[in-house]
Parts: C-alpha cells; structure tokens; sequence
C-alpha cells in the first residue's frame, strides 16, 4: 500500500492521494455496479476526496476514500432506483443486461457469487472488502464507521457463514468442488 507524504497540502496533496485511491475506488465501484455509474461515483469520490482533503487519514487513505465511495453509491443507487420509479411510471421499460465477466466466470466463480448473493449483504460486503478490495480489519473498519476489532469479529462470523453455505452448495452441485468440472 502506498502512503502519502505529510508535508503536502492543499492541491498538492489532493493530486497524490488521487493517484493513490483512483485505481482502488475504481476496482470497488466496478465489481458493484456498472461502468458508467462506477465513472459516476469515482467523480464524486474525487470531489469529496477535494473538499475533505485535510481529513484524510494519512496511514490509510484508500480504506477512506473507499467508504466515501460507498457512502456515494448508496446515493447513486437511491437516485437510480427513482428514476426507475418515474420511469415505469411513464412507460414500461426493458430490464438491464446482466454485466458478465469479460474471461468468462468458472463453475467456482458462478458458485462463489450464487453462496455470496444467499448471504446477508451485510456479510457479503465484509467479505467482499476482505476478499476482492484486500482491505484488513482495520481498513473494513474504517470503510464500514466500525472499530477494527467489530470488523475482524464480523469478518470471521461472515466467513464461517459463507464456509458453510459453500460446502452445503458443493455437496449438492459437484462441479464447484475441487475436482470438479470447470
């Protein structure tokens, strides 16, 4: 993880730590929405990011700028599931395409997303942060306003669930094990 410099302020300091959280925000935004709504709420991250710049912890701006981002997402989400309500009131609209991973997903993939979709969301963010972003308990802290040790208390909790509801899934579908067809 890349660290900021104290001595920088003001503009400065804005352009290095949005070199250091860019590319991490955007990894978030992607793997939970699509690209254009991702685009959207990286802009408003970096607007935050702007504003707030003295309030940026300096040991770990990614774990903060990934929880303003998504803080920003809700928003988007709320905004976008009312539009989605004007909408159909106006006229009957065709449902989204599914966003699919470009190498194409493995049986894994497939069943690692279907254990992660029966989880709590609560769970299955912990896990996703922990996983997919490899933020620490103090980082899952810090994106979720909790204390470092009720971030490694959830993610262990949240990681006993999903062992159980993956292995209770591979015992019915073969080809998510280990020796199964991909």
């Amino acid at each position: 993880m890349r660290h900021m410099p104290a001595p920088l302020a003001g503009p400065d300091r804005f352009a290095a730590l949005a070199g250091v959280v860019a590319d991490p925000v955007r990894r978030y935004l992607w793997r939970r929405t699509d690209e254009a709504t991702a685009d959207d709420v990286l802009a408003a991250t970096l607007a935050v990011l702007w504003r707030r710049v003295a309030d940026v912890p300096e040991d770990d701006p990614i774990a903060w700028s990934i929880g303003v981002a998504r803080l920003q997402l809700q928003n988007a989400r709320r905004m976008q599931r009312r539009q989605v309500l004007l909408t159909h009131r106006i006229a009957v609209v065709d449902p989204p395409q599914e966003v699919r991973d470009p190498d194409g997903p493995s049986a894994t993939d497939d069943a690692v997303r279907f254990v992660l979709s029966r989880l709590r969301e609560s769970d299955a963010e912990l896990l996703r942060l922990w996983s997919w972003e490899e933020l620490d308990a103090r980082g899952i802290g810090e994106v979720l306003g909790i204390t470092p040790n009720a971030a490694s208390i959830r993610l262990h909790r949240a990681r006993q669930r999903f062992a159980e509801l993956y292995e209770s899934r591979a015992a019915q579908d073969p080809t998510t094990s280990e020796g199964g067809a991909r």
